[in-house]
């Protein structure tokens, strides 16, 4: 089954079919006021680590690698709840995940979507 996990910047204005919004980043977004965020939850604890943030810097080329060593923080017990908190939340709505990543295909919440969608 394909589940509604959608992916957006949080500085993108709100669509009707977003559904449930949450941010995924551990930062608050710069120059954003909480008002406009306009979410319904921030999970920080389901972002990479700072050392993990730091290195992959969103260097695309970096990617692959950041995304194995993502996964693999994710088992930590504090990010697995996190990410048992999003997969409860897609079993009844569209969740939509808001990041303040520029490139949204080659960041943490592109990762999430994908365990997300495939249930992993």
């Amino acid at each position: 089954m394909t589940r509604q996990v959608l992916l957006h910047r949080v500085y993108d204005d709100p669509s009707s079919g977003d559904g449930c919004r949450v941010l995924v980043d551990r930062v608050w977004p710069r120059g954003l006021s909480k008002d406009a965020a306009r979410l319904d939850e921030w999970l920080k604890d389901v972002a990479p680590s700072t050392p993990l943030r730091r290195w992959y810097g969103h260097r695309p080329e970096r990617f692959t690698e950041f995304r194995r060593r993502y996964l693999a923080e994710l088992a930590d017990p504090q990010r697995a709840a996190a990410m048992d908190r999003l997969r409860d939340l897609i079993r009844t709505r569209t969740v939509t995940l808001l990041t303040a990543t520029r490139d949204v295909e080659h960041s943490q919440a592109a990762v999430l979507a994908e365990q997300l969608r495939t249930g992993t």
